[in-house]
Parts: structure tokens; sequence; C-alpha cells
């Protein structure tokens, strides 16, 4: 085959990559991660591509008493589901991509 070959092949390898990699990022809005802290006191989800869908707080650990308590456990919550959702599309670009290393911040990591 000539280098023009090659390139075209090339060249249609990448436009598929892409095409796929971008049907993976739609579809990780349709996946969910949950993070929780406290022993499940305080749980968030999140989904593939960052966005938080859900907090959930146990109403005993509610009131003022526990103000910074509870504070501190919605954010640990949050990075953790946040985390997971970063790990969920990096895997899953990953698995599309053949081992391809993401570009830095792709997915805000």
């Amino acid at each position: 085959m000539n280098d023009f070959g090659n390139l075209k092949g090339l060249f249609e390898t990448a436009q598929r990559l892409q095409a796929e990699m971008a049907r993976v990022k739609d579809e990780l809005g349709s996946k969910s991660v949950t993070g929780e802290t406290g022993g499940g006191l305080v749980r968030c989800t999140a989904n593939g591509k960052g966005e938080i869908l859900s907090l959930e707080i146990d109403p005993g650990v509610l009131g003022a008493e526990n103000k910074k308590m509870v504070e501190d456990l919605i954010v640990g919550a949050i990075n953790v589901a946040l985390d997971r959702a970063r790990q969920l599309a990096q895997d899953e670009i990953a698995r599309v991509g053949g081992g391809l290393p993401l570009p830095p911040g792709l997915f805000g990591g």
C-alpha cells in the first residue's frame, strides 16, 4: 500500500475512534456512581459527566448542633462521587480508545 493509502486508513480509523468516543461521552450521562460518607449518613450520586444528580442526608444527622459535621459529610460524599464519576469516564473512554492516553483535564481531573 502506498503512503496515501496508509494515511487514508489512519484518517478513517481516527474518524471512527472520534465517533465512538463521542458516543461513549454521551452515554456517560446515563451512568451513575454514588459516594457516601459517615457510614451512609450522607450519599451523593453523580453521573459519568460529573454532574451531581442527588444528595441524600439521613434525617438523624440534621440539626443545628450537627451543622459542621453535616457540611463536612456532604463535601466528602460529593468528592467521592465526583472521583468515581471521573474514573468511570476514564474507564469508558480507555475501553473505546484501546488504551490510548487521555489528554489531561478531559474530564476535569
